[in-house]
């Protein structure tokens, strides 16, 4: 098996940059919406043959160095009674958001099989097809973001409603945060135990925060589930989308490799983290549009301030725009690949 993702996941020296990418599995590929135009999107993550299929599509077409678990970070919703829907164009939107004490004491937390046992068959058949391929990683959002998508309904640009929450009820949002870490250490242990080899916590909305704000709200319970995973020593990557100004505080709550996105270089995000953890990133994902000369410019930047030090995986900022062309990612997996590599060994060239 091509096991060069995790072991960069733990810092050891690799022959080449791995690389992988956040919605590899999605609209921009034509195997997808082959599936699609016959399904929903909830039919398809609920349906383990199909979630496994689409799970296999980009590591058969792109020569990725890592499978990611084709779901949703909403999937867990319903095991916690929560009932949710996707509006074609509009994106989720949950029937009765989270606002009080009585919400958030009818929230349930199930074990994480019980919760979804489609996803934990959909890893066990990926695995099965993946075997002496790639890893398998699987994701959770992080609780913020969840607690987040449950106040406010939906997606939103200002999370007023969560807001208001945290500073007009705080005892009600420590509460919500608390159940809402359980269900989410429970949902990875459970993936972890059906076969992923490695999880990614999403925090993708944390960035609406400020450092204090994100110490005293967010940290302990993304430190909880970070924590809880420890024993069962599969790496764990934490990206919080937005994050530049948190780095830190990301760091301390923990998380083998920190993914990043574009808005900060990665030399000064890892002058800022130091040595203990690798960092995945961080192309702007709208570089897959622009020409190619510029994206493969651009990758080669990355790899460039990167260093090759141990630890580096090479991701988008944030996930794959539905308008990218196959062609195009493939390319960029093959100029990571090759020009690391050249990298490397000039490097070993130098020190003979």
């Amino acid at each position: 098996m091509n096991d060069i993702f995790l072991r960069a996941c733990r810092r050891e020296q690799v022959e080449y940059t791995p690389v992988w990418f956040m919605r590899q599995a999605g609209r921009y590929m034509e195997e997808y919406m082959k599936i699609r135009k016959r399904y929903s999107f909830l039919e398809m993550c609920k349906t383990p043959e199909l979630a496994a299929q689409v799970t296999l599509q980009p590591v058969d077409r792109l020569g990725v160095d890592a499978a990611i678990l084709f779901a949703d970070i909403l999937l867990p919703l319903e095991g916690m009674g929560i009932a949710f829907e996707f509006s074609e164009g509009e994106g989720p939107f949950i029937h009765h958001p989270v606002r009080c004490a009585k919400d958030v004491a009818q929230i349930r937390v199930l074990e994480g099989e019980e919760a979804t046992p489609y996803v934990m068959e959909a890893i066990r058949l990926a695995r099965r097809d993946l075997e002496g391929k790639v890893p398998l990683i699987g994701f959770s959002a992080a609780p913020f973001t969840l607690a987040s998508y449950l106040i406010e309904g939906g997606g939103s640009r200002d999370y007023l409603n969560c807001k208001k929450m945290i500073w007009g009820a705080p005892e009600i949002w420590h509460e919500l945060m608390r159940k809402v870490s359980q269900v989410i250490l429970n949902y990875l242990r459970a993936q972890i135990a059906a076969g992923a080899q490695a999880v990614q916590l999403f925090d993708s909305w944390v960035g609406t925060l400020n450092s204090e704000d994100y110490r005293h709200y967010v940290l302990p319970y993304s430190q909880k589930v970070i924590t809880g995973l420890k024993d069962l020593k599969v790496p764990v990557i934490h990206f919080a989308n937005n994050g530049a100004t948190l780095l830190e505080l990301v760091k301390e709550a923990g998380g083998d490799v920190i993914g990043i996105d574009w808005r900060i270089n990665i030399d000064q995000a890892w002058k800022r983290l130091g040595s203990e953890v690798g960092i995945q990133g961080n192309l702007d994902p709208a570089v897959l549009l622009a020409p190619r000369r510029i994206m493969e410019q651009k990758a080669k930047d990355i790899l460039d301030r990167a260093a090759n030090r141990p630890g580096h995986i090479f991701n988008l900022g944030h996930g794959i725009h539905k308008d990218s062309r196959t062609e195009d990612v493939l390319a960029l997996v093959e100029a990571v690949h090759e020009y690391s590599r050249r990298n490397l060994k000039a490097r070993a060239n130098l020190h003979e």
